[in-house]
């Protein structure tokens, strides 16, 4: 899922080399933080937050398949 995040953010963002994707394993859950330049945070975000919402459900449907919740939070 990481590298899922990861490849979604560079392709969005001017500069994909301060994409940082940190991955932490919960009791139920895989915490999946997002961080990206300041100035690309609109980019990852988009307008009322469609592009955030779009990646957490590809997230959501790739993490469907070996039944764990994973949550993804921008940062």
């Amino acid at each position: 899922m990481k590298e899922l995040v990861e490849v979604i953010a560079k392709s969005l963002v001017e500069h994909p080399e301060e994409v940082v994707v940190s991955e932490k394993e919960t009791g139920k859950a895989t915490v999946i933080e997002l961080k990206v330049a300041q100035s690309d945070m609109g980019k990852v975000i988009g307008k009322q937050g469609r592009i955030a919402k779009a990646i957490r459900s590809v997230v959501k449907a790739a993490a469907s398949k070996s039944d764990k919740k994973v949550i993804v939070d921008i940062v």
